[in-house]
């Protein structure tokens, strides 16, 4: 038995040619689909595949079975696809990478390199003590990949971290300890899915929690911050923050949050660093697999994650 997979780029289309059991065909958006393409049953959508095409691609594929991302962020897909689709996500491929992103975000801002980098330009020396990384209490809210990762890369400068998860258990604390947990870190480092649950949970009573001069750090989306609320204690000067991704993204020119003072602010680049389609499409392959061999993938999204 011969599955037709469908992918984005020749990545793809080298890895899972070498599969026993798959027809691969690759195919371009904007572009008329390859001869055979309806009958697909596995769609890889391109790296960072937000883009409504996307998703009117997979809808318009009658014998789809297995949407097969390449990064962990589905939010985009969940919900908006028939109920006998199956999504699996890239978990597992970008948390090395975000993790670096995070740490390279929290040395900036703790060692001032933004404002040398001016000085720099300016010609001005400004030999002064700066804060470090070193000994902070770092709070990672998600203890999947990307948690569990910055935590490993956290720990030899010898940080504080503590993980929060949906529900405690050895090692992880419950989100119902939020509350009491804020107040005693020096950084709050957001590594979640947007779900039901998570868009919006970073509010005003949350970021009041959080002491003066902490850093909030999101590695999530946008959605999970509301925006003006942390608009709000950066313009008081109580909080700083590191942002790579914004509500609403891309950011508008226009927008307050540019000028916002301590934000250290990225283009939602956090997975994006050279080798991210090599380690995406390795998960990717993977799960591709199981399913030529009748299996469940291991990332398989079951409700809203």
């Amino acid at each position: 038995m011969t599955v037709t997979v469908l992918v984005p780029d020749e990545h793809g289309y080298a890895a899972i040619s070498r599969l026993p059991g798959a027809r691969v065909l690759r195919y371009t958006l904007g572009e008329p689909l390859p001869a055979g393409a309806d009958a697909a049953e596995v769609f890889v959508p391109a790296f960072l595949a937000s883009r409504p095409e996307n998703l009117e691609l997979a809808r318009a594929l009658p014998k789809l079975r297995l949407v097969q991302l390449l990064t962990a962020g589905a939010e985009t897909w969940v919900g908006r696809l028939p109920g006998d689709v199956m999504i699996s996500t890239g978990r597992g491929a970008h948390g090395a990478s975000t993790a670096e992103w995070a740490i390279t975000g929290l040395l900036t801002v703790y060692r001032e390199f933004t404002e040398f980098a001016v000085a720099q330009r300016e010609h001005r020396w400004t030999q002064h003590r700066t804060d470090t990384l070193h000994g902070k209490r770092i709070l990672i809210i998600g203890a999947g990949d990307l948690g569990t990762e910055l935590q490993r890369m956290l720990l030899p400068f010898d940080t504080t971290v503590e993980l929060v998860g949906t529900r405690a258990r050895p090692g992880v604390h419950g989100i119902a300890e939020l509350p009491s947990l804020l107040p005693h870190f020096d950084a709050v480092v957001l590594m979640v899915p947007v779900t039901t649950d998570t868009i919006g949970m970073v509010d005003a009573a949350f970021l009041a929690r959080m002491p003066d001069r902490a850093i909030l750090v999101n590695a999530a989306r946008g959605p999970v911050v509301r925006t003006d609320d942390l608009l709000a204690e950066l313009q008081s000067g109580r909080l700083r923050a590191i942002l790579d991704v914004t509500d609403p993204e891309p950011l508008p020119a226009g927008h307050p949050l540019w000028d916002a003072p301590g934000l250290l602010l990225t283009p939602h680049v956090g997975g994006s660093s050279s080798g991210n389609l090599e380690r995406g499409w390795t998960i990717a392959t993977a799960e591709i697999a199981r399913y030529l061999a009748g299996q469940p993938p291991e990332n398989l999204i079951t409700g809203e994650y």
